[in-house]
């Protein structure tokens, strides 16, 4: 099986963004492209069914593959990490389906993309962190990165963690993406400096409300670990 597991440096960097991105550039060519996203929190409340809308994005974007209960089998409504909001609710995270929930995906799939909640290493269950269910999945990661001060820091950190939680699992690369209209002085240098500092290739920047990459990417190779 075919995947990618797109994590962030933080919270609100364009993991969903840049995660659909993808999955849109492999639908265009003809593959079937599966997502994942194990466990949201912050969903909105739509009667007695709870819509995670990375979830929903992502779906659309690989051509409403199987059902939205399937891209996202574990929500819950409160925004804070999946252990809290599930305890508010008094429940917990379901870690074995956190793993499971896959399986769906490589039974229908050529390619599937696995969107993780925070960065590496914020809690998804009680006793997992993205970095342990990214090591189980095994798929190459990659890191999007938003394109603003303080990022080279932040990319760096988190390509140190993915090291130290999950040392044989591969990184395909980094996507720097513009969230904002407004930019400060490190936009335009932050790009060089990550590509050479951090030790692993840059695959792309991401433009503010860019709709495709302005260069081509072989996502597929990434995935193969060629």
């Amino acid at each position: 099986m075919l995947g990618l597991f797109i994590t962030g440096t933080g919270t609100e960097v364009g993991k969903t963004y840049v995660a659909a991105m993808i999955a849109r550039t492999l639908v265009a060519t003809g593959v079937r492209v599966g997502v994942y996203k194990p466990v949201a929190s912050g969903c909105r409340r739509e009667g007695d069914q709870l819509v995670a809308e990375d979830a929903e994005l992502l779906w659309q974007a690989a051509g409403r593959p199987g059902t939205l209960e399937q891209v996202c089998p574990q929500r819950f409504e409160l925004p804070l990490a999946p252990p809290r909001a599930a305890s508010a609710e008094g429940r917990q995270v379901d870690r074995e389906l956190l793993r499971t929930g896959l399986q769906i995906w490589k039974e229908q799939s050529d390619f599937v993309l696995v969107e993780g909640a925070g960065g590496l290493m914020s809690p998804l269950s009680d006793s997992d962190y993205n970095a342990d269910l990214a090591a189980d999945l095994g798929f190459p990661l990659v890191v999007v990165a938003a394109n603003e001060l303080g990022t080279i820091n932040a990319t760096l950190q988190t390509l140190i963690t993915a090291g130290a939680a999950a040392p044989k699992l591969p990184i395909a690369g980094v996507v720097l993406n513009q969230t904002s209209k407004q930019t400060d002085d490190s936009a335009a240098s932050n790009a060089d400096d990550i590509a050479s500092r951090c030790g692993v290739p840059l695959l792309a920047t991401v433009g503010y409300q860019a709709q495709s990459f302005a260069n081509e990417i072989d996502w597929i190779a990434l995935a193969s670990g060629c």
